[in-house]
């Protein structure tokens, strides 16, 4: 795998991890690779949270039912939410702005053979996958994305709340769930799903006139479950900033036409490029602005490229292999170096 991290935030609001070995507590469980992409907003506690305590839960249920499954991953999202407001709670009184802070979440875990991805929020994870015939490689998205931008998603919030004709609105050429966020799904935000924590002393500009009845943002993950084919190449993970630059395919082709070691730095020196690109100055001079600043022209970009050996794949629940247990974020280097944490094995 490859792994590479660039701020542009004050704070690192990115976290992200990959763990390869035993998915369970039990000598007789699972075995395979969890990644996770953890993109926060308003702050790096909740995506923090979900670093230290998402995978562990995934664990404890999996040892629970002896295997992975979709219903593995859902109550693994539900116990990292119910974890994080715990803290909202305890931290209301004297940090009530912990309430504005949440993550989206995306996760994919290799077992087996088969590839379950659960994610909330608009990180993705594309597959590359080549084709026999023509012999190129394909882009292949394998996440839902739940971003009000698309209108699938914003007429599916709108029939959930018919009696709330602002449920989505369009400020400053941008579609938001009530005016203040653009995705309608994520861990945390609790401001957004319990009433008592949108109002005083939460900063005025994230209260809402009305009090709410029902949860207006959900945590529940969109899950896909999926044999891996000989076939399928290589599965890139990453947060938004790398695809509001990049699509899909362009992704799979730098992936693709490139040596496996720096995939994931590669792929956001080109996002980068092209955010430059999109203001008409150099990337030289880009690399130069300090973060905090830099959050104007890209956001905090994660990438995990994962690449798949389908002999080793095929054997996954059996194979033994040594374990890796690592973490991207919170590294801070100077302001003008790429890569806060990069890591290529």
């Amino acid at each position: 795998f490859s792994m590479a991290v660039v701020q542009a935030n004050n704070l690192l609001e990115d976290q992200c991890q990959i763990e390869s070995g035993p998915l369970s507590f039990l000598d007789s469980g699972p075995y395979g690779t969890f990644v996770g992409v953890y993109d926060g907003h308003g702050g790096p506690e909740t995506a923090c949270y979900i670093n230290d305590h998402l995978f562990h839960h995934l664990k404890r249920f999996a040892s629970e039912q002896n295997s992975i499954s979709a219903d593995v991953l859902k109550k693994a999202y539900e116990a990292t939410e119910d974890g994080f407001f715990s803290v909202v709670t305890k931290q209301w009184p004297v940090k009530p702005q912990i309430a504005a802070v949440g993550s989206c979440c995306l996760v994919g875990v290799i077992c087996g053979g088969i590839l379950y991805v659960a994610n909330v929020g608009d990180s993705r994870v594309v597959l590359g996958r080549h084709v026999k015939a023509t012999g190129e490689v394909l882009a292949v998205q394998l996440s839902a994305e739940h971003n009000v931008s698309i209108e699938s998603v914003r007429k599916e919030l709108q029939s959930m709340h018919p009696e709330d004709r602002h449920i989505v609105v369009l400020k400053h050429n941008v579609w938001r769930v009530k005016g203040l966020i653009q995705v309608c799904r994520s861990i945390g935000d609790a401001y957004l799903k319990r009433s008592e924590f949108n109002r005083e002393p939460l900063y005025a500009k994230f209260r809402l006139r009305e009090p709410f009845h029902k949860p207006i943002l959900s945590s529940e993950p969109s899950i896909s479950v999926q044999p891996l084919q000989p076939h399928d190449q290589f599965l890139i993970f990453a947060s938004d900033g790398l695809w509001e630059h990049l699509t899909n395919q362009e992704a799979v082709d730098i992936v693709h036409s490139s040596p496996r070691n720096g995939s994931a730095r590669r792929l956001i020196k080109a996002a980068l490029q092209e955010a430059a690109k999109k203001r008409e100055m150099r990337y030289s001079d880009l690399k130069k602005i300090d973060r905090g600043v830099r959050r104007h022209f890209h956001d905090d970009i994660t990438v995990i490229v994962v690449f798949l050996d389908s002999s080793l794949v095929s054997r996954a629940s059996t194979y033994r292999g040594p374990s890796v247990s690592l973490r991207g974020g919170g590294v801070n280097l100077r302001s003008n170096t790429l890569a806060p944490y990069a890591s290529q094995m």
